[in-house]
């Protein structure tokens, strides 16, 4: 069975893990059983290791911010460099994205717009159409998104691959198995729902309607398929 690696980057809310457990439960529960799944809590300063001794990568959101160049972060950055270097199929999600471009030639930080929080519609662009992990998906779908900075710019070699209205580099891929995506397929309606709630004095005070954003949640089913196809892609890869 191969090996997948998920590199923890930090922790959800406290009251979230209380009722639904943590980023690396939702992501297994969306990778499936098909693969001999590790943690490591990079963020806690523990060590991955060497990216080949892993088959794939899937790397985490977090409440931390790119920008602030951690240490940690720093040092999983570099490493995340050697795996993509390697051919080792990366998969960044959220904080995962954003640290993935910036390793690799771009650029993250805050949003101009300041936070996003919300289910919203993701739109495929044209060279989706022939990518592994995306080439089945319908042209738009919904995705759950609750994020303050983003990849303000991609690398130079990356292929954008999807946007959505208020965010340009919703997914992007870099060479044959290098991927982020700035939405978080490994949340589930009630996931998102449990974050507006935890979030909503914080979006009022930035002048955003917690209580309309919840009417909008719904389930996202397109977008919480990427896991699997990425669990799939490293099982069959040669």
């Amino acid at each position: 069975m191969k090996k997948l690696v998920i590199l923890k980057t930090g922790a959800t809310y406290d009251n979230v893990r209380a009722r639904f457990g943590d980023f690396e439960d939702w992501f297994r529960a969306g990778l499936g059983t098909d693969l001999e799944i590790h943690v490591v809590d990079v963020s806690a300063g523990e060590d991955p290791g060497s990216p080949e001794e892993w088959d794939g990568i899937a790397i985490t959101g977090s409440p931390a911010m790119v920008s602030d160049r951690e240490q940690w972060s720093e040092l999983t950055a570099a490493w995340l460099l050697k795996a993509v270097r390697q051919s080792v199929p990366v998969l960044g999600v959220c904080y995962g994205h954003q640290l993935l471009a910036d390793a690799l030639g771009g650029v993250a930080g805050d949003r101009a717009q300041g936070r996003e929080s919300g289910t919203f519609d993701v739109v495929l662009l044209p060279e989706a159409k022939s990518d592994p992990l995306f080439r089945d998906l319908p042209e738009q779908f919904p995705a759950h998104l609750t994020h303050q900075q983003s990849a303000l710019r991609l690398p130079e070699d990356a292929v954008r691959l999807a946007y959505s209205d208020n965010e340009p580099h919703q997914a992007f891929r870099v060479g044959t198995c290098t991927w982020g995506v700035q939405f978080h397929p490994e949340f589930t309606a009630e996931v998102m729902r449990a974050y507006l709630e935890t979030q909503a004095p914080i979006l009022r005070e930035a002048g955003q309607f917690p209580e309309y954003l919840l009417t909008k949640v719904r389930e996202a089913k397109a977008s919480a398929g990427l896991l699997g196809r990425f669990a799939e892609f490293v099982r069959t890869r040669d």
